[in-house]
């Protein structure tokens, strides 16, 4: 599965549990602010349970997303450790972490500029 939109990533995050992925989110935004990806690593994670694999969630939003989003969302060691270890600091303490991240569409516009910024990198490729 390839998705071609932003469209088509909140319908598979909406068809999630995504309540996790927004604590994850919302712990990233909340410790780097400025890099929209990691966030958006930390939101799309969750959609493995649906794809089976990170592997499945990682080629999902490759094309959209970007590579970087790509290598965090793979998680096999390819992308920065910092990066790495952040994002599963995040995902850890979203597990226990009682506070309201919002609804998935305050995230909509993130995903869109994370997705615009991929597309234009990838024009000039």
């Amino acid at each position: 599965m390839e998705l071609r939109s932003v469209e088509e990533l909140m319908d598979l995050l909406y068809a999630c549990r995504h309540q996790r992925a927004l604590r994850t989110a919302a712990l990233l935004r909340r410790g780097r602010p400025a890099d929209k990806e990691l966030q958006v690593a930390g939101l799309v994670h969750g959609v493995e349970e649906l794809l089976g694999s990170a592997e499945g969630a990682a080629r999902a939003v490759r094309h959209l997303l970007g590579e970087r989003v790509h290598r965090l969302v793979r998680g096999d060691g390819t992308a920065p450790d910092e990066d790495v270890l952040r994002l599963r600091q995040a995902q850890e303490e979203s597990r226990t972490a009682g506070f309201d991240a919002g609804v998935l569409e305050d995230w909509r516009t993130v995903l869109e500029l994370v997705a615009a910024r991929n597309s234009r990198l990838g024009a000039v490729d």
